[in-house]
């Protein structure tokens, strides 16, 4: 006989909205999302980018039901396997091709972060391309991290779980905040090949010293100096405190698509135009923090002020304290939740635990079935907290029991 059928979690406000859709994948609970933009008196419901996030779910799962109201502030989604760039699910020759639309406004790390979160647990494989004329590979003005830091920052986390192999992300084609933050026309392949029955339990207790600094300084479309005058400004801030930092350069030229204007139906526009850069700093014990900004589409930031700005803005993540960073605090804790069942830590900042992202995080743990938080201050360090974190025990159902 099988077991009865949970009703669906009833969730509000298209705040965290991939999260959750992601959890309910991973627990196999349906959910439903009302009040989406309900008091917007212009743009009601759900927004491009998250209904190309959508698409994306039906094509690394299997089985997956979503329906939609008709004003678009509801939606009902009962999740399938995760079954990854299997052939016949949606992938065509093993790659996942996800074009994004030209009015997308947010980074491809928007995908990519909550993507990454499935694959482990996904039935094979996962190999998506994102392409299309909304691709934004930089920092964008809505918060969203650049590919580079997901690269250097996020993807690392992995291997504390014991996931490390046949993980690549692939920048094939730079872009920046195209005009009016929207599209920017890049290209960005994940390969994501380490799947595992259940992620180890952690117990990061010791954020340890900054040791060494890295980082990216980007260009598309406009001169090589740029590049060089944020570095200069950046290694101006970081070098007295941090002698081993060391910054590439890496320059393209701006993505082409065709133009807009009819009577030249041969024309070409330049999109995705600007500078921009990302630092990650690398602790003794191995904890990561990173630092992420970008020129405003508009234009008018000189690139040693985005350099400045950077080297500040990663010296402010470090004084926040412990093991993990914001960015990558959703990532760790979810992981820890998703886990076998044994108590894991985590040694976390204050002021990092206070943020919306992480406590409306803990209230939807709590809601998908997972245990609450354990906290207690920690010793050694001032301002840190100890979280216990017991995991669920969730596991891939699409891999084979050994």
């Amino acid at each position: 006989m099988s077991a009865p059928q949970l009703p669906a979690l009833k969730l509000t406000t298209h705040k965290a909205f991939t999260h959750r859709l992601v959890l309910s994948t991973l627990t196999g609970r349906t959910v439903q999302i009302s009040q989406i933009r309900s008091s917007s008196p212009t743009d009601p419901g759900l927004a491009s980018h998250e209904i190309s996030f959508l698409r994306l779910l039906e094509a690394v799962t299997n089985g997956s039901t979503i329906e939609i109201s008709y004003t678009g502030t509801i939606i009902a989604y009962r999740p399938g396997l995760i079954t990854g760039s299997a052939p016949g699910s949606g992938a065509s020759r093993g790659v996942v091709r996800h074009e994004l639309p030209a009015g997308c406004t947010r980074g491809v790390s928007y995908f990519l972060i909550p993507l990454c979160l499935l694959a482990p647990f996904s039935k094979s494989p996962i190999n998506v391309l994102f392409t299309g004329p909304g691709v934004i590979t930089s920092a964008t003005p809505s918060g969203d991290i650049s590919a580079d830091s997901v690269r250097t920052a996020i993807l690392p986390l992995y291997e504390q779980f014991g996931i490390s192999n046949s993980i690549e992300l692939r920048i094939l084609r730079r872009s920046c905040t195209g005009p009016n933050g929207a599209g920017g026309a890049g290209e960005v392949q994940l390969v994501f090949g380490h799947q595992v029955r259940l992620p180890k339990t952690i117990h990061l207790l010791n954020p340890g010293r900054i040791k060494r600094i890295r980082g990216v300084a980007y260009c598309t479309g406009v001169s090589a100096s740029n590049n060089a005058r944020m570095i200069e400004a950046a290694r101006g801030v970081l070098n007295p405190l941090i002698a081993d930092t060391y910054i590439f350069s890496d320059v393209s030229s701006a993505p082409h698509l065709p133009s807009r204007d009819r009577t030249d139906a041969a024309g070409k526009q330049k999109i995705g135009v600007g500078f921009g850069l990302s630092l990650v700093a690398e602790s003794s014990t191995g904890p990561l923090f990173s630092a992420d900004l970008a020129s405003p589409p508009q234009g008018g930031e000189p690139p040693e002020e985005i350099g400045r700005q950077c080297a500040h803005q990663l010296l402010e993540t470090v004084s926040l304290g412990g093991c993990v960073s914001r960015t990558g605090a959703s990532t760790m804790l979810t992981l820890m939740a998703m886990g076998s069942e044994d108590v894991g830590r985590l040694q976390i900042g204050k002021e990092v635990l206070g943020t919306e992202e992480v406590i409306n995080l803990g209230r939807d743990l709590r809601k998908f079935g997972a245990s609450a938080w354990g906290m207690r201050d920690a010793v050694e360090y001032e301002g840190d907290i100890v979280l216990s974190v017991v995991g669920r025990g969730v596991g891939n159902v699409g891999r084979k029991v050994a």
